[in-house]
């Protein structure tokens, strides 16, 4: 209780301008959040709202006449699905593969070699350059990737900022004499790699695994460019083209309903299948976000503080 009473006593009290400053700064952030998750809720609530409403612009604040057509619609849609099921498949698969690529990339990149200086300009030099869209276009075709499902897997395989995240974290967690005594008992690099490196980087693998899935399920561009085969294009490049069809009208959707007689009819569904669409989308990645939130701190925090 004694402390208690210092402490309060010892308490710096807050001037009139700290005062104003944390109001301003409250209000500030709070039309900044505002600003940012109005949009989102829009799009949740037109996505459960009458066609006719969405089209009047009347959806604001709360759903309007609350109607599940665009659900009915984009389950009939069976194209939606053929790519819900392909991403999920790129994403898990191409996390796997990116995440023991890297790994072992920022391994070799922890040790000492001849060369490794070259070896660190090469991979940092590809942060700011690359070859462009119509080499890489080329090159993919002649090694037979264009249009095929192995392209979603290797485009994009390591990121160079995942790599230099995973080096830090390998040289300032992992000390250097376990490399050393390893050495003696007679393990070789890749003994050392699978049963030390890795058993102690469950956090940074977590931390790409979060990354790298993110950044998987959300690439539309490689599908868009290296596909034209709609069965195996994955579900945000399928997303695209729908929204871009329902711009300019809804013939995608005509099949979907036979008694639908008017082009007026069937753009008014589309104008909801649309933030339907995004809301089936987007969840599998807001559940991963939230499960996983901590490792995105922690992938921001590594390597910043040493000691």
């Amino acid at each position: 209780m004694k402390e208690e009473a210092v402490n309060r006593k010892n308490r710096v009290k807050d001037t009139t301008a700290d005062r104003i400053f944390y109001a301003v700064n409250g209000v500030f952030w709070v039309i900044m959040l505002f600003i940012v998750l109005y949009p989102l809720y829009v799009v949740i609530i037109s996505s459960f709202s009458d066609p006719s409403a969405v089209t009047r612009g009347d959806v604001i604040w709360h759903p309007v006449d609350a109607s599940l057509v665009g659900y009915k619609a984009i389950i009939k849609y069976s194209s939606l699905w053929r790519g819900y099921a392909n991403s999920i498949v790129y994403t898990v698969g191409g996390t796997m593969l990116s995440v023991a690529v890297t790994m072992a990339m920022a391994y070799g990149l922890t040790r000492n070699f001849v060369g490794k200086g070259v070896v660190n300009f090469i991979v940092v030099f590809t942060m700011f350059f690359s070859g462009g869209l119509i080499p890489t276009f080329l090159w993919m075709r002649d090694m037979g990737l264009y249009d095929s499902p192995a392209i979603m897997f290797v485009m994009g395989m390591v990121s160079v900022w995942n790599l230099m995240v995973a080096r830090t974290y390998i040289q300032t967690s992992i000390p250097n004499e376990l490399y050393e005594a390893a050495s003696i008992d007679g393990a070789n690099h890749f003994q050392y790699f699978f049963k030390i490196v890795l058993p102690l980087s469950a956090t940074i693998v977590a931390v790409l695994s979060v990354y790298y899935g993110v950044g998987k399920w959300n690439d539309y561009y490689t599908g868009l460019v290296y596909m034209k085969t709609k069965a195996i294009m994955p579900l945000q490049t399928i997303l695209r083209q729908i929204l871009a069809t329902l711009t300019n009208n809804a013939s995608d959707f005509a099949e979907m309903y036979d008694d639908m007689a008017v082009l007026e009819e069937r753009t008014r569904i589309a104008n909801v299948v649309k933030y339907c669409s995004i809301i089936v989308s987007t969840v599998p990645m807001v559940i991963l976000y939230l499960l996983m939130q901590k490792y995105f701190v922690k992938g921001v925090m590594i390597g910043s503080v040493k000691g």
